[in-house]
């Protein structure tokens, strides 16, 4: 190579990429975010309705939960560095209707007809695995001893408890005499409280588990539950006991509520009349 020959450093050129679109930007974020959504419903939370009185007044008809799908260990040892654990006594949750096994033609004539494991109930545990269960006299006794549980009458002033709003209903507490505390509330009819201190037969004629006379030992891998308002739910005494496997979550809040007398069920009257003092609200 000679004095005079210089080697000219070699340039490298990058291809500039033209700019993304508005719309293009706009899509990319819209996909991200559906794809998480989509994961969040179904792995970690669901959005369920409540559409019956059973849980009265712990949860309203009209109430719009989300469920925590992701809390219960699903059987087995649970990771230590997830947020999980064991389904406990007095957890309330969502779960896919298991079904009448014993009269399967009362699912069947009901109008609309229920179809078993398609449509979710909200429930309260009542009775573990192993367990006994034995419900008489407006009182629930776990292994044959008394459970706690604090006890309300709670009647709605037009007599059907799931058509009234919260603020109508008429509560006071009775016989405080149980021992222990109770975490959550319970209601009762007056009419079945005066029968109990009368000393007369509550006659419940589609109770089949669980009941005075009928002591039920819980199976393995299965939950007796029971509604809050325990004279207005069909629940574990009338079709028995839930399954691990048809158990969606825990119910965690209420994040919209509507008044549904009010709104007389129509879509748009729920949206007009919300019941704003609901919104929020922790379910436990």
């Amino acid at each position: 190579m000679s004095k005079k020959e210089v080697l000219k450093p070699e340039i490298k050129t990058s291809k500039i990429e033209p700019p993304k679109s508005v719309f293009l930007e706009y899509f990319e974020s819209f996909t991200v975010t559906l794809i998480m959504a989509l994961f969040g419903m179904t792995f970690v939370i669901q959005a369920v309705t409540v559409p019956t009185g059973s849980m009265q007044n712990t949860i309203l008809v009209g109430d719009y939960l989300l469920v925590n799908k992701f809390v219960f260990n699903a059987g087995g040892n649970p990771l230590p560095f997830l947020p999980q654990r064991e389904i406990e006594r007095g957890d309330i949750i969502v779960f896919k209707y298991p079904g009448n096994k014993l009269h399967p033609e009362a699912d069947a004539m009901r109008n609309p007809p229920i179809i078993p494991y398609k449509i979710n109930y909200v429930k309260r545990v009542i009775g573990l695995p192993g367990e006994t269960v034995e419900f008489k006299e407006n009182n629930v006794y776990i292994n044959g001893k008394l459970l706690p549980e604090h006890r309300i009458e709670g009647d709605s002033p037009n007599g059907n408890s799931e058509l009234a709003s919260l603020s109508a209903l008429k509560t006071r507490e009775f016989e405080e005499h149980q021992p222990g505390e109770s975490k959550y509330r319970v209601y009762y009819s007056r009419r079945t409280i005066d029968a109990v201190d009368a000393g007369q037969d509550v006659v419940r004629t589609n109770f089949e588990y669980g009941v005075a006379g009928k002591r039920m030992v819980v199976p393995p891998n299965s939950f007796f539950v029971m509604g809050d308002s325990r004279d207005n739910s069909e629940d574990s005494r009338v079709w028995g006991f839930v399954p691990r496997e048809l158990i969606v979550g825990r119910a965690m809040f209420v994040y919209w509520s509507c008044d549904r007398y009010a709104s007389q069920g129509d879509f748009f009257g729920c949206i007009t009349n919300p019941r704003l003092d609901r919104i929020g609200t922790l379910i436990k």
